[in-house]
C-alpha cells in the first residue's frame, strides 16, 4: 500500500491507523514524503509507526513522481495507492486485491470513495454533485470489448475511479510505463495522474475492474476556495492526462480525434451551471442537483481545461520527462 504524501502528519496519521488494521493478511505500507519542507513526515513515520511502516523520501515535486517512487520500492505483486485524507475500511484491501486473483487479465482495479464527513457547504456542494464516487455496482471495462453505453471509452477515464483508491497488477503497471511524471498535484499539470495511469493500462491490453466493495471514506475539502481550486484542479488534469497519453502514446490520436465531436459535448456537459430541479431533496443527497452548481465553478473548470497542456508541457519542460 503506498501513500505519497507532503506535510499533512495529522491527517496521514488518521489514514495510517486505518491501513494498519485491514484484514488482508500479507501486505506492507509505504509512505512517500514528496519534496518536504520540514521532518514532520519522517519524524511521524520513523517514530510513531517504527517497524510497521516504510519511510521513502522523493524530493522532486509531483504526484505522480512519487507513486513511481513508492512502486520502485515495493515488492508486491499488487500496488494499492490512496491518499493521506482518507480512512480505509478495514477490508477495504482484500476486496481491492481480490479479482487480481480470479483475472490473470486484470490490470487495475479501483473501489469506492465516499464521504467521511459532510459539515460544511462546500463539502455538501461537491457531494450532491456526484463527489468521488462511480456508483454502488461492479463493472468491468475491457479493451477488447469497448463498452456500448461509453462512446468516447477509453479516454472517459474519470468513469473508472479515483487515485485515493486504486490498485494495479505491478507487472501491467510497469508494461504499461507506470505513471507520467508530468501529471499529478505538485506539478503544473495540477492533476490526471490517475486518469493517465488507467488509461494506460487499458491500451496496454490489460482489463480495469471497478469494486465498490473497496470502500474508503475522503475527507473532502472545507472550504469555498478549497473546491474552487479543486475544480480548476479537475479541467486541468482532464486536459493534461489526454495531452500526456498522446504524446507518450500518439498511435491514439486516430481515436480520439474520431471521438472528439462527443468529447468536446462531454466536456461541456460536464462542467454546465446545473441548476436547481423542481421538488425536494436530502442536503447532500448523492447525485442529485438539489444544490445547484455554480456558474463561477463551471468557469473555473473549463479555465482548468484550457490551462492543462500547457502545463503538461511545462511539467515536461521544467523535468517531468525523467
Amino acid at each position: 500500500v503506498i501513500v505519497a504524501t507532503r506535510e499533512r502528519p495529522g491527517s496521514l496519521a488518521r489514514a495510517l491507523d486505518s491501513l494498519l488494521v485491514q484484514d488482508h493478511p500479507d501486505h506492507e505500507v509505504i509512505v512517500v514524503d514528496n519534496a518536504p519542507r520540514t521532518t514532520d513526515t519522517r519524524d511521524l513515520v520513523t517514530q510513531e509507526y517504527a517497524g510497521r511502516v516504510r519511510y521513502v523520501r522523493e524530493d522532486t515535486p509531483g504526484l505522480a513522481v512519487a507513486h513511481n517512487t513508492g512502486a520502485a520500492a515495493a515488492d508486491g505483486d499488487v500496488l494499492a495507492f490512496t491518499d493521506d485524507d482518507v480512512i480505509a475500511d478495514p477490508h477495504w484491501l482484500t476486496a481491492l486485491t481480490a479479482p487480481f486473483a480470479a483475472d490473470p487479465g486484470l490490470g487495475c482495479v479501483t473501489g469506492l470513495i465516499l464521504p467521511a464527513r459532510l459539515s460544511t457547504p462546500a463539502q455538501i456542494l461537491l457531494e450532491a454533485h456526484g463527489g468521488f464516487a462511480k456508483g454502488f455496482a461492479p463493472r468491468l471495462y475491457d479493451p477488447a470489448a469497448p463498452p456500448a453505453d461509453e462512446p468516447l471509452f477509453p479516454f472517459t477515464a474519470g468513469s473508472f475511479g479515483s487515485g485515493a483508491n486504486m490498485a494495479f497488477r505491478a507487472a501491467a503497471l510497469r508494461k504499461a510505463g507506470g505513471f507520467d511524471p508530468a501529471t499529478g498535484t505538485g506539478t503544473p499539470a495540477k492533476g490526471g495522474d490517475d486518469l493517465y495511469a488507467f488509461v494506460a493500462v487499458l491500451t496496454a491490453g490489460f482489463r480495469l475492474r471497478y469494486t465498490p466493495e473497496a470502500l474508503v471514506w475522503h475527507h473532502h475539502r472545507e472550504t469555498w476556495q478549497d473546491l474552487r481550486n479543486q475544480a480548476y484542479g479537475y479541467g486541468a488534469g482532464l486536459t493534461a492526462y489526454l495531452t500526456a497519453t498522446l504524446v507518450r502514446c500518439p498511435r491514439l490520436l486516430p481515436a480520439l480525434l474520431a471521438r472528439l465531436p462527443r468529447g468536446l459535448a462531454h466536456a461541456r456537459a460536464m462542467t454546465a451551471s446545473r441548476g436547481q430541479t423542481s421538488g425536494g431533496g436530502v442536503p447532500g443527497e448523492h447525485g442529485t442537483h438539489h444544490h445547484p452548481w455554480p456558474r463561477s465553478l463551471s468557469r473555473r473548470e473549463r479555465r482548468g481545461m484550457l490551462h492543462g497542456p500547457l502545463g503538461y508541457l511545462a511539467a515536461r519542460t521544467r523535468g517531468g520527462k525523467r
